[in-house]
């Protein structure tokens, strides 16, 4: 049974996000000074008490005005709203009830889903009761003063929100698979997304930087659930400038490092760019798996070789993630979209896998039966003694030889090449670890003196 929803609203610069991060116990909604940080609707989960819930961040409400992108902002905000079992209406207490405030009010009162007045930015207790006192004219009921920056306040808005949530019966399982959407600006992420949930989840405008928040979104599929955490886009570091776009990236690193699954966004109409290159290194240095969406596909003049002349492309600049499967898709149409999940589970199933050490070395013996270590000018051959796995996600195998260094960077790459061959590893990068004899001594002697003691 899904969690009740508690939807958060209210004008721009209220402070939505920082009492959604104050309710959720966390930091991961954007927080700056500065108007319409916050565009699409993002889930956190909460709890008070004995009760769990899922309170949503919407954009700033602005009827009077549909420049940029306010009119999208506002069909978030609705669509929250309609998914909700009570609505927070945030107002702000030091500049009292404003027009836009009443305006809101006047259309909450029409809606179907009961709503809190929560009076924010009452910092003191004393003057605090006073600022909630005024927004009794809005005719919403009573007026909750609270400080969602420290926190007061909060604890009596909570004791009567959980009056208006309906029953829990169980609590629902964490998403099975968390998957992670990421790419440069405008490559289509949050069509993407939208096309993968069937709704529109994320605001999606030809402007560069409109998805700021990390977007996360449950799907469910042949049983199995997806955590879709769609992203900003990532442009170059020295393009970025301080503000609401250095924190939209830093969430976007944040959602490769918490993800099963990375789907690396390309746009088949720029092709592989430099900029791509850098996002690939960064998926790779956080060990995630990867699927490699070639997006924008129906925007492509196509013969009997088309497809086979960007694979390669892809092959050629992408060298270093062969291991990642790539498909080429139409987020705006739908083309293979639904393909998409079936590469994720087998990506995240793979990730995840673990080998017995017997099967590890019977893979060491053969490949050193085909191709000996390198033997050095002084005659010293490098020695593979055996190999485990050690951890898993991505997987990580320890091989214990004589010297790391008689190991040139040929001979590890054949021996990365043999572990895929025999043992798949499909979709997810592997790391070896080359742990040399002075290691071993190093930690036997530890573990000796660790048993005397």
């Amino acid at each position: 049974m899904p969690l009740p929803i508690v939807a958060v609203i209210g004008r721009p610069n209220v402070g939505k996000s920082t009492l959604v991060n104050r309710l959720a116990g966390d930091r991961t909604a954007i927080v700056h000074d500065e108007p319409g940080i916050t565009r699409d609707r993002t889930y956190r989960p909460a709890f008070w008490q004995d009760r769990e819930f899922q309170v949503v961040d919407t954009g700033g409400l602005v009827f009077d005005d549909d420049t940029e992108f306010l009119p999208l902002i506002r069909e978030q905000a609705m669509a929250a709203l309609a998914q909700a079992s009570v609505a927070i209406f945030v107002v702000d207490g030091q500049s009292g009830p404003t027009p836009g405030d009443r305006e809101i009010a006047d259309w909450m009162r029409a809606q179907p889903v009961p709503a809190l007045l929560a009076v924010n930015k009452c910092e003191s207790v004393e003057q605090g009761i006073i600022q909630a006192a005024q927004f009794w004219e809005l005719g919403l009921g009573e007026p909750y003063p609270v400080s969602a920056i420290h926190g007061s306040g909060t604890g009596e808005l909570l004791d009567e929100l959980i009056k208006h949530l309906p029953p829990v019966d169980q609590v629902p399982d964490e998403p099975e698979i968390k998957v992670a959407i990421v790419g440069r600006p405008n490559v289509g992420k949050s069509s993407l997304l939208n096309s993968l949930t069937g709704e529109n989840r994320s605001i999606v405008s030809p402007i560069s930087g409109t998805t700021r928040d990390a977007i996360d979104t449950v799907v469910e599929r042949k049983g199995k659930k997806y955590c879709l955490i769609d992203t900003a886009g990532i442009r170059r570091k020295k393009n970025v400038k301080y503000g609401a776009e250095f924190f939209s990236i830093n969430r976007a690193f944040k959602a490769i490092r918490r993800a099963d699954v990375v789907l690396f966004v390309i746009d088949v109409l720029d092709g592989v760019t430099d900029q791509d290159l850098k996002l690939a290194g960064r998926i790779m240095d956080d060990g995630r798996a990867a699927i490699i969406v070639a997006n924008k596909w129906d925007a492509v003049e196509k013969d009997s070789y088309t497809i086979y002349d960007y694979k390669k492309h892809l092959q050629d600049r992408l060298y270093y993630m062969e291991w990642a499967d790539a498909i080429f898709v139409s987020a705006l149409t739908g083309k293979r979209v639904n393909k998409i999940l079936d590469l994720v589970d087998t990506a995240a199933a793979e990730h995840r896998r673990r080998v017995s050490t017997a099967v590890i070395n019977e893979v060491l013996q053969e490949a050193i039966k085909w191709h000996s270590p390198p033997t050095s000018r002084q005659g010293k051959q490098g020695r593979i003694y055996y190999g485990t796995q050690v951890s898993s996600q991505p997987p990580t195998i320890a091989l214990f030889v004589n010297d790391p260094k008689r190991f040139n960077d040929n001979y590890r790459r054949y021996i990365e090449g043999q572990f895929r061959q025999q043992l798949g590893f499909y979709g997810t990068p592997i790391r070896l670890l080359w742990r040399g004899k002075k290691v071993r001594e190093m930690e036997n002697s530890t573990m000796n003196r660790a048993t005397k003691v």
